[in-house]
């Protein structure tokens, strides 16, 4: 099901939702699912993307609970921002907490993957009631621009592409939408972003289509954004299960990142995948339905 929801600055939210199957079935819930009936599973992307990671898990989380997954303003099938400096991280933790109520704010374990980690740990961290768990996949707690490929790079150019595209902003747009989809694929695999031996061309295809429609200096301004936020201070007060996800050959956010996230939350599970890149879970399906369908089962039982 389709449909939308309105953000506190009027921006309109794209919202995508599936009830469990065994609901949908008319089956009745297993074990220890019948205990949580509202028990909802809502995925946040990361920054350009438009659900492509949540391919496999959209489905095998589908068949445990409630999921439901929206696009960012200013991305996929949601609006321009109304008002265009909301574009934080922790204006995005407000749109899920509008999205949340949308759904009538049922208890929910949070998905994030990549800037998604951010908003999901902000979420837990500005609306924490009915947040039961968080799933962070292949993400940083924050100051993301500092770690991409081990080096504070992105923060050394990022201030350099922004002044060209201030000066030349239609150009820019020009330019980026027509980057060839079969070009940046190819760039990926040359770069070793993506596991070359597991990642399926049609798996991340829709990604590489997607991003030249997000306009290019609101990606800017959000990537600055994302690089100037942590919640560092606060992931030891994390007081909800968690599992975290990360690629052993992870360049955008380190799987070292991942490991401390794992120190510093009480409690928190690990799951390194190796040889996985940023975009783990289309990688290497199987292993993180494992991890993730038996984390949900834990705290359904909780």
């Amino acid at each position: 099901m389709h449909g939308t929801v309105t953000a506190e600055d009027g921006t309109r939210l794209f919202l995508r939702t599936m009830p469990a199957r065994w609901r949908a079935e008319g089956l009745a819930a297993p074990e220890p699912f019948a205990s949580q009936p509202d028990l909802r599973a809502i995925f946040c992307d990361g920054i350009l993307c438009d659900g492509f990671i949540w391919k496999y898990l959209w489905s095998d989380v589908a068949e445990a609970c409630d999921v439901a997954h929206w696009h960012y303003r200013g991305h996929g099938r949601s609006g321009t921002p109304v008002d265009s400096s909301r574009i934080d991280i922790p204006a995005h933790a407000r749109d899920l907490m509008a999205v949340r109520k949308h759904l009538g704010d049922p208890p929910s374990v949070i998905f994030g993957h990549s800037m998604g980690t951010q908003v999901a740990l902000e979420t837990w961290h500005l609306f924490p009631e009915r947040v039961r768990g968080l799933v962070l996949v292949c993400g940083s707690y924050g100051k993301v621009t500092h770690s991409f490929r081990g080096m504070p790079i992105l923060d050394l150019l990022l201030p350099k592409v922004m002044d060209i595209v201030d000066k030349q902003p239609d150009l820019v747009r020009a330019l980026w939408s027509r980057i060839p989809p079969e070009v940046a694929l190819r760039a990926a695999l040359l770069a070793r972003d993506v596991d070359p031996e597991n990642v399926r061309r049609d798996d991340l295809l829709p990604y590489l289509k997607h991003m030249t429609h997000v306009d290019f200096p609101m990606f800017l301004r959000m990537l600055r954004a994302a690089g100037d936020h942590s919640g560092e201070d606060y992931l030891a007060k994390v007081n909800v299960p968690v599992l975290i996800i990360a690629g052993e050959k992870d360049t955008f956010t380190p799987g070292s990142l991942s490991e401390h996230m794992a120190e510093s939350i009480p409690g928190a599970e690990l799951l390194t995948l190796k040889g996985g890149s940023h975009v783990a879970p289309i990688e290497q399906p199987e292993l993180v339905r494992a991890r993730v369908t038996s984390f949900l089962e834990r705290v359904a039982a909780s």
